[in-house]
């Protein structure tokens, strides 16, 4: 049980040495979180149609 007293303990005064971002950070940063995931999800599938289409039209010129 010490034990556990000792590692919360510890644990809690190295949470205190964190430099925690403000709610503004957060927000911007989930902003271009969502931004890049958009960003790279169309990139996906605009290449995958592309890609699609060429192995299409290769099929049908065979």
């Amino acid at each position: 049980m010490n034990r556990l007293r000792q590692f919360i303990k510890e644990s809690w005064s190295e949470l205190k040495k964190v430099s925690w971002p403000t709610r503004t950070q957060v927000r911007n940063l989930t902003v271009l979180v969502f931004v890049v995931s958009f960003a790279v999800g169309l990139y996906i599938t605009v290449a995958d149609t592309i890609y699609t289409e060429i192995i299409r039209f290769m099929s049908t010129a065979v």
